[in-house]
């Protein structure tokens, strides 16, 4: 079964770079072979948030991506359960994380041009919150909006309260944002990719049928939001398909993973 993908050793072969001083402000850049100018996704773990869950598992992904042709940022960041996780830490560090990468983007044959946000889960929520950054207020400064050129999400948690309301993994939500929406209204209005709408980029949502762990109507519900608000977005739902094989490239769900990202970059 894919879950066991969490269990796998990572791969090596990527160069791990800072963007911070904290223990988990790094990132792994995977690069193709080839001369460039290479597109790139900025990949997003998921784990509902929570430090006991790295970056190690979706290395499998990026690997897969660049025997692809394309690069990959593979973004560590601060998760609840550490100094600084949760907010606006967690935000923070996966804001800083891409805009490092375009900031290096040309040391490393980059197009800056064709960067895109790839994110499974949890990441699949920071991923459409990074696409929304220039909206955000609240606890964070406002910054300049990242070039994206669109979000994939991979059975991605795309509405905060409705997370809450489900109580997904325990309410892990309440540790993300240090309350539930009735405590503190500002941060999952700041936060949820369903009331960042529209967003303004292209975006893919891909979600299993047989997800246990994030209900497939998530996706469901925030696609017809999306196309309401006038975003490009499509839905594409694996029948059989459960939470980790979209992160799986031995999985009969990855094709339509890679094929979303390669057609997203322009290959």
């Amino acid at each position: 079964m894919s879950e066991l993908i969490l269990a796998r050793p990572a791969p090596t072969g990527a160069l791990r770079m800072r963007y911070g001083s904290a223990v988990s402000q790094f990132g792994d850049l995977r690069l193709p072979e080839g001369s460039g100018p290479h597109s790139c996704a900025i990949v997003i773990h998921g784990g509902f948030w929570r430090a006991r869950y790295d970056l190690e598992h979706v290395g499998h992904l990026c690997l897969a991506l660049g025997e692809a042709g394309v690069a990959t940022w593979n973004v560590e960041y601060r998760r609840v359960g550490e100094a600084g996780g949760g907010w606006p830490g967690t935000f923070g560090d996966v804001e800083h994380a891409a805009r490092h990468l375009f900031a290096v983007a040309s040391d490393h044959r980059i197009d800056r041009d064709r960067v895109v946000a790839l994110g499974h889960s949890a990441g699949g929520q920071l991923a459409l919150w990074l696409a929304s950054r220039s909206a955000v207020a609240g606890d964070l400064d406002r910054g300049a909006a990242l070039p994206l050129r669109g979000v994939v999400a991979l059975a991605g948690v795309l509405d905060l309260r409705r997370a809450w309301e489900l109580g997904l993994s325990d309410r892990a939500v309440v540790g993300l944002l240090g309350g539930t929406p009735a405590e503190v209204p500002g941060r999952y209005a700041a936060a949820s990719p369903r009331e960042l709408l529209p967003l303004g980029v292209r975006q893919v949502l891909i979600h299993g049928a047989e997800d246990e762990d994030v209900p497939v109507g998530m996706s469901e519900e925030y696609h017809a939001a999306a196309v309401a608000s006038g975003d490009d977005a499509d839905l594409v739902v694996l029948a059989g398909a459960g939470h980790f094989d979209p992160i799986d490239p031995g999985s009969r769900a990855w094709p339509s993973v890679s094929d979303a990202l390669l057609a997203m970059v322009g290959r």
